[in-house]
């Protein structure tokens, strides 16, 4: 996934999902960019072509969330492109999945204060969004170990320049309980964006 390289940051490619063919050569798979353009999201934004955060395989397609237009895309590898969920201002940031049900960080609208960071559950073709868990500052991933769902916060964030990362050493991964809840389970990660898991073991 490419973002933030179209004419309307004062660049010359594509925004969109590449496929790497080799070293030195690639495709377009889908056209991001375009697709935003001539079909502009309810929120206010102030880059036409959206700022793409997380991609996710879903069934032999993908998910894009772009927490500026602060929505989910479906993109397929023939280049099919449709909006399968919008939100408010809410910058939606990571994603996972679990058989049909697709899982969503949010990071919350700036300051970013943890009640408003959350972890959210939909399906492609359900109306209904379900809050899984709140109460996590900035929260840029979520990730599944086995059973158990994690999130990763990026930390405390106390500045007035919006997409700004959070100040250095506070952040965290968090686990998701039953009760809508988060536990830390590791603090003092710098600033950390991206979250995987190989059996028990986090990978940030």
């Amino acid at each position: 996934m490419v973002t933030l390289v179209g004419p309307d940051v004062g660049g010359s490619d594509t925004v969109g999902v590449y496929r790497i063919d080799g070293p030195n050569s690639f495709t377009i798979i889908a056209d991001i960019g375009a697709f935003s353009i001539a079909n502009p999201p309810n929120t206010p934004f102030d880059v036409p072509t959206g700022v793409q955060y997380s991609i996710q395989t879903y069934h032999n397609a993908f998910l894009v969330a772009d927490d500026h237009h602060n929505r989910v895309l479906h993109a397929t590898r023939k280049g099919d492109i449709t909006e399968i969920k919008a939100f408010g201002n809410i910058v939606p940031t990571g994603l996972a999945l679990s058989g049909h049900t697709i899982y969503l960080a949010q990071a919350g609208p700036v300051p970013h204060l943890p009640e408003n960071g959350k972890v959210v559950s939909f399906g492609q073709k359900s109306p209904t969004v379900t809050t899984v868990a709140s109460g996590a500052r900035l929260l840029v991933d979520v990730e599944f170990s086995g059973r158990t769902l994690f999130a990763l916060s990026q930390g405390f964030w106390d500045i007035v320049v919006e997409g700004t990362p959070a100040e250095p050493n506070t952040g965290s991964v968090v686990k998701v309980n039953h009760d809508g809840t988060f536990t830390q389970v590791v603090d003092g990660l710098d600033r950390p964006t991206s979250l995987e898991f190989i059996h028990n073991t986090a990978y940030i």
